[in-house]
């Protein structure tokens, strides 16, 4: 029977070693078997040689002839993979598989043949009937020039390595594969590729019938002709040169997104669900180096883990054009790992394998999955990044396991803030991976963390954990100088206490060892608050596009008060409703969008809200301070005061002292004829900011303590005093846009309203607010409709 291709003898070749079919004639009923599936899968009759008599066929001991070329001249090539097949000097090895995938890369398809969907697939469709000696497994990978793909007929069982059964019961397969099922794959893995074949062929063949035209006669006055031409394609290209440019300029690199969907673990053994898990971020961690490729963050993701979402819509919902799935179980010190990496939008397999590995070559297989999906999506995969994808991070696989725990109970902590006994499991498991290898970088960073979380939880523990930070954070980059964690941690150490230049290094440094660390962004986004909005803008849009995790609310203020200072109201509002997505009933919410009118001069607007916010949490220290600051500037003075006495009786009001605003507390005092309360806090509030800021303790910055001073020396009248303090405090560009509000309308500076030199300061403030006003206006031009993605 001819193929359905003209000029080719069969659709599908398999080869197959005469071991593997002696017995029960395992090959024998494989290809019955597919001959069936393929009738229901075809309309046509597909043609398929398979050498069913050994006496009469191409025995192993025949050479090379005429008539092998003719039959191994086929669409399809399905070597029947087993523990003897990879053997160099066999018949079907030399005779058959190489012979096949050296003639199919001469052939005018290609060996490999792009899909309907857009995938590639191999026309050599392995089947897989043995787990492999890695040598065998590395001979074949030669061969083929890559990973090997297959579908696979083993029966998985401690101590078993044999071919898949139809009669086999799956549930005691640890596979979980039904030999119907998988000769069900080998049938659609046919279809698609003849298919693409065919089309392949058609398009061909209607290309060819367009450029074959009769030659027309020489056209009369050719010269003229050809002049004319010429001068019309000079015009083409002078206009090309000056406009296309511009047509294009706006246009960006189609983006490469992936979100790796928590993976599902193969037994009922829910306490080792850290496993699967383990090896999820182990991968995602990985694939998150490549610095073409958009990865979304672990968090973003654990919302699908029950779902009965299809891929598509979670795609959408993440904004990602890939996914990826996977399973996996360990049996004693036997792993499995199945993996599928999905188009979304079109719900199709662009890849998938399955991994039947030792537990001792986890790491490898952690790095071989990252590195095939990098060039599956054709991305680049540097050396540097191979190099850091390919380090193993500990040779103790006990540690590596406590290691897994910790990092389970902290995630646990990262979705549910309050879980603080997730956090403390976490120290444990962490405090246990050290024990078994102390030098386990990974493990410090995670300690780190663990404390850099507890540091701002002082009333829950007892102890200032900070300089730990520094300390954990140092030891993890002396044994690995390559771990972006640590650099991110120990970057939010130096943010902490105010040394601002340091810790921008340290973000700078886990950008360039991970592109896609959505937290070294948004903590350069708020480092760049103070001297450069559009830098700041754009390292918070980029953490906002690697995370979606809604209990992000500190990250979606950052962007929203950026866009207030630089005098864009409705963008910022757009980041808290859209973004925040708390369902209009938390104090984030209500807090921020309170600010936003608040910077915009709507003081009775941000009231409003702020009450809103009260009325959710009537003990909440920032919640009280707003309301009574934002009285100030209605000018109602009675209720300021009443609601910062609130505030100034607040447990936690020391650790407010350096916000800005806070010489307006005085002034209600004054206001309301406490002129000795006013001028004692006064007096407190100079002292404390000025020793504040010789000490370096205060991480709002000095600028911000500056225009505060410098409003209690002008309620004071001390004019000099409060010019010099004025003139320091618009050194900072983040100033000059808060003060450009603030300065207008702070009743502190009102005796000063007619003074030029005050006059002067305003409209000097004014205009550097309007020059970066302009700037980030440019900018969000340049970007389009990108600043509201």
């Amino acid at each position: 029977m001819a193929s359905l291709i003209p000029g080719y003898e069969y659709d599908i070749f398999i080869s197959y070693r005469q071991k593997d079919n002696k017995g029960e004639r395992w090959v024998s009923e494989f290809v019955d078997a597919l001959k069936t599936e393929l009738e229901s899968t075809f309309k046509e009759e597909i043609s398929v040689y398979f050498d069913i008599n050994p006496h009469d066929g191409l025995l192993e001991t025949h050479n090379v002839n005429a008539s092998l070329k003719e039959k191994l001249n086929c669409l399809v090539f399905i070597p029947i993979i087993s523990q003897t097949y990879c053997d160099s000097k066999s018949f079907a090895w030399q005779n058959e598989f190489v012979a096949f995938n050296k003639l199919s890369k001469e052939d005018p398809f290609g060996r490999d043949i792009r899909l309907t969907s857009g995938n590639v697939a191999s026309r050599i469709l392995p089947v897989k009937i043995h787990d492999l000696d890695p040598e065998d497994k590395t001979l074949l990978e030669n061969e083929l020039g890559g990973v090997l793909r297959s579908i696979e007929f083993i029966y998985k069982a401690s101590g078993v390595n044999r071919p898949l059964s139809p009669n086999d019961d799956a549930k005691e397969n640890l596979n979980r594969t039904q030999y119907r099922n998988q000769v069900n794959k080998v049938a659609n893995a046919v279809k698609e590729i003849i298919t693409a074949i065919k089309k392949h062929n058609q398009q061909d063949g209607e290309v060819l019938k367009e450029v074959i035209k009769v030659k027309p006669d020489p056209p009369k006055n050719l010269k003229v002709k050809i002049v004319t031409g010429s001068l019309l394609v000079l015009v083409l290209i002078v206009l090309g040169y000056f406009f296309i440019p511009k047509l294009f300029k706006s246009s960006k690199t189609v983006e490469k997104s992936i979100a790796v969907l928590p993976f599902k673990l193969l037994s009922d053994e829910p306490d080792k669900q850290y496993l699967a898990d383990g090896m999820m971020e182990a991968i995602l961690l990985h694939l998150q180096k490549f610095k073409d490729l958009r990865v979304l963050d672990r968090t973003s993701v654990e919302q699908y883990r029950q779902t009965q979402k299809t891929t598509h819509i979670i795609g959408q919902e993440l904004g990602v054009e890939y996914l990826l799935e996977g399973s996996f179980q360990k049996a004693g010190d036997n792993v499995r790992l199945d993996v599928r990496l999905i188009y979304a939008r079109k719900q199709s397999n662009k890849w998938a394998n399955e991994y039947d590995r030792n537990w001792k070559d986890n790491f490898a297989v952690q790095s071989e999955v990252a590195q095939t999906i990098a060039k599956e999506l054709h991305i680049t995969i540097t050396p540097e990044v191979k190099q850091l994808i390919e380090k193993i991070p500990t040779k103790n696989l006990t540690a590596y396991d406590f290691y897994q725990r910790g990092t389970e109970e902290l995630v646990k902590y990262q979705v549910d803030r309050n879980n603080m006994a997730a956090l403390e499991q976490a120290e444990n498991f962490y405090r246990k991976a050290l024990e078994y290898d102390s030098t386990f970088a990974k493990a410090y960073t995670g300690m780190a963390i663990i404390y850099w979380s507890k540091h701002f939880f002082k009333e829950y523990f007892s102890k200032n954990f900070l300089d730990s930070v520094l300390i954990l954070s140092n030891i993890a980059l002396t044994y690995d100088n390559r771990l972006s964690e640590a650099y991110v941690v120990r970057g939010q150490y130096y943010s902490e206490i105010g040394k601002s230049d340091e810790s921008l290094k340290e973000f700078d440094e886990a950008v360039q060892l991970n592109p896609n660390d959505w937290m070294a962004y948004m903590s350069r986004g708020e480092l760049y608050i103070k001297s450069d909005f559009v830098k700041s803008l754009e390292n918070y849009l980029k953490a906002i596009s690697l995370t979606r995790d809604s209990k992000l609310p500190g990250l979606f203020r950052g962007i929203s008060v950026v866009y207030s200072f630089a005098g864009f109201k409705d963008k910022a509002i757009y980041y808290i409703k859209e973004k925040i997505k708390l369902d209009n009933d938390s104090l984030a919410y209500y807090n921020n969008l309170g600010f936003a009118e608040e910077t915009n001069g709507n003081y009775s607007n941000a009231l409003s809200l702020y009450k809103r916010s009260y009325a959710l949490d009537t003990t909440n220290i920032d919640v009280l301070w707003r309301i009574g600051n934002t009285y100030v500037f209605l000018e109602k003075y009675n209720e300021a005061l009443k609601w910062f006495k609130r505030f100034l009786k607040h447990p936690d009001y020391f650790g407010y002292v350096s916000i800005v605003g806070h010489n307006r507390i005085g002034l209600a005092f004054w206001k309301n004829g406490f002129k000795d309360e006013a001028r004692l806090y006064f007096e407190k509030h100079v002292n404390y900011l000025t020793r504040a800021d010789e000490l370096g303790r205060t991480s709002q910055g000095s600028f911000e303590n500056a225009y505060d001073i410098a409003g209690v020396y002008a309620f004071l009248g001390e004019k000099e005093k409060a010019y010099e303090k004025l003139r320091f405090a618009s050194r900072s560009q983040i100033e000059n846009l808060y003060f450009s509000t603030y300065v207008k309308n702070d009743a502190t500076f009102e005796s000063y309203r007619n003074d030029p030199v005050f006059q002067q300061y305003v409209r000097d403030v004014e205009a550097k607010y309007q020059a970066e006003h302009e700037r980030v206006r440019k900018w969000l031009e340049e970007q389009g409709t990108g600043t509201l993605k």
